[in-house]
């Protein structure tokens, strides 16, 4: 895990610090008049024409950091904070410190802005998880039971209508038809600023339904998928010979191991949730994680950019790891070595 980490974070170092990035930021904090020679002055005093492994090591925080005095006689570097003496501030400042860069956009520390906005869509995606994952499980495990019935069709048409539908068009969908004058049925907001502040139902219900809609399908049908081929395992045939009741079979025998594909499929939600709402905050206007995202880029706010790196490449191996692990409970034939 800690090499893939490393791996990926210096794969979207190398590409945020790439030279037109660089100059686009010298221009936006400096001045956009500004010469190539001045361009090239500005981040030679900034450390920023350094070798990418060096740049990158201070970073994370294992080399100290490069400093350097303008042209006004202050020494200025990465360490070296708004309002703080050089003599006070220290030289090994990266990830390793707790230090994740200043932004540029917001003018405040990342590591501030990304626990905010985070904490935001972490709101986000345990209600889309609570509505979500129960109505998926329950829709593909109808759906398995009785593999080629009206139901199983029936269910299996809603599951791939629901993925098939993109977000941007089932938001709209729903805030004309919930939200707007035009079909008068003004249940719900049709922004979710207020939900930062307080969450309602009437705040945060179009913006939840959105994203459980499309992320239901995927689980919907692969639950399905592995309902209908446990049901046809020579051991629940066995079980039905034995006069065991339907319900029995289903509930004892068949779920806990038609759960196993799922499951991957449920814990895959959460990296694409945390990266994923992109379109869904920026709709519904809710300052969440995607829409830092959104903003970092937009702004080449580099420090902010790779902060937001960081949150994304932990959860996603956080996630397999609990995955990983999550089988041998499901299957205790699966073991850990």
């Amino acid at each position: 895990m800690i090499l893939t980490a490393l791996c990926l974070t210096f794969i979207v170092f190398w590409l945020t610090n790439l030279y037109p990035n660089l100059e686009k930021l010298a221009k936006t904090q400096g001045n956009f008049r500004m010469s190539d020679e001045a361009v090239a002055s500005w981040l030679e005093t900034r450390g920023y024409l350094q070798s990418t492994p060096k740049k990158y090591a201070e970073w994370v925080g294992v080399v100290p950091s490069q400093r350097a005095t303008n042209s006004e006689g202050d020494v200025i570097g990465r360490c070296i904070l708004p309002g703080v003496a050089a003599e006070d501030s220290p030289n090994y400042c990266g990830i390793l410190q707790g230090y994740w860069g200043w932004s540029t956009v917001f003018k405040e520390p990342v590591s501030d802005i990304v626990s905010l906005r985070l904490g935001l869509t972490g709101k986000l995606m345990f209600w889309v998880l609570l509505v979500m994952v129960p109505t998926a499980l329950v829709v593909g495990v109808l759906a398995g039971m009785r593999e080629g019935s009206v139901t199983d069709r029936t269910l299996s048409t809603f599951a791939i209508t629901t993925t098939a539908t993109p977000e941007y068009v089932s938001g709209v969908i729903l805030i004309a038809v919930f939200s707007s004058s035009a079909v008068g049925l003004k249940w719900f907001k049709g922004s979710a600023t207020s939900a930062m502040e307080n969450i309602t139902f009437e705040n945060f219900t179009l913006p939840v339904i959105t994203i459980a809609l499309y992320g239901m399908g995927y689980v919907a049908r692969m639950t399905r998928a592995s309902m209908a081929e446990v049901m046809t395992a020579q051991y629940i045939r066995t079980a039905r010979l034995k006069g065991v009741s339907f319900r029995n079979i289903v509930m004892k025998h068949a779920l806990r191991n038609a759960l196993i594909a799922p499951f991957t499929v449920i814990m895959l939600q959460f990296p694409w949730l945390l990266n994923g709402v992109v379109i869904v905050e920026t709709l519904f206007n809710y300052k969440g994680f995607g829409w830092v995202l959104v903003q970092a880029a937009g702004n080449n706010d580099i420090e902010l950019l790779l902060g937001v790196s960081v949150v994304s490449v932990i959860v996603v191996l956080v996630t397999q790891l609990i995955s990983d692990i999550g089988y041998v409970y499901l299957n205790p034939r699966i073991s850990v070595t």
